[in-house]
């Protein structure tokens, strides 16, 4: 496959290769990074390689994010190709607070549009409103809130469930998670 990337003032995004398996380790096995991500802290360059092989290699959109002046991973964006179009990202915590997951998720969210990807969704643990702050930043909207046992780490967990529409219907929203979860609701607070 070849590489495929994108460009911002700061940014380069491109495919993930297997020379980033270092860094991409860094970012993998910080407890703090992985906190409200869908697994536990890798612990091995095994476990790393693997999370490789099986979740970002050959993706078509799956992103490394580099600062320009050194193309090593700090960071990913990924969007789900199923129903959901999950929009997911990480950043090493070094870089938080920076705007870089923004400015990057923008230049996703205009190639999605130019591929003619009809809407993307994302979720966030209510702890974690930074993450939605990021999701409102590019233009979701926030939709419902639902209660899951959040599996592999098996604890309860409150989502916002976040949505652009990208082809210009409004009116859609992506109704999987409230279908799903028995406790559904909206808040008025977010």
């Amino acid at each position: 496959m070849d590489i495929f990337k994108l460009e911002t003032d700061q940014l380069l995004l491109r495919n993930f290769v297997e020379k980033d398996l270092t860094a991409l380790h860094l970012l993998l096995s910080d407890k703090e990074v992985n906190t409200f991500l869908p697994w536990f802290p890798v612990k091995t360059m095994e476990e790393t390689k693997h999370f490789f092989e099986t979740r970002l290699k050959g993706k078509k959109y799956c992103f490394a994010i580099c600062l320009k002046e050194k193309d090593e991973p700090i960071g990913y964006i990924t969007v789900a190709m199923d129903d959901s179009h999950d929009f997911g990202y990480a950043l090493r915590k070094e870089f938080w607070h920076q705007g870089i997951v923004t400015q990057a998720s923008k230049a996703v969210v205009h190639l999605l549009q130019k591929d003619g990807i009809d809407y993307i969704t994302a979720t966030h643990d209510k702890n974690n409103p930074r993450s939605g702050g990021v999701m409102r930043q590019i233009g979701m909207k926030y939709c419902y809130s639902y209660k899951e046992l959040w599996q592999p780490k098996n604890i309860l967990v409150t989502f916002r469930m976040y949505q652009l529409n990208l082809d210009g219907q409004t009116n859609r929203i992506y109704k999987k998670y409230w279908n799903l979860y028995a406790d559904h609701f909206i808040e008025t607070d977010v």
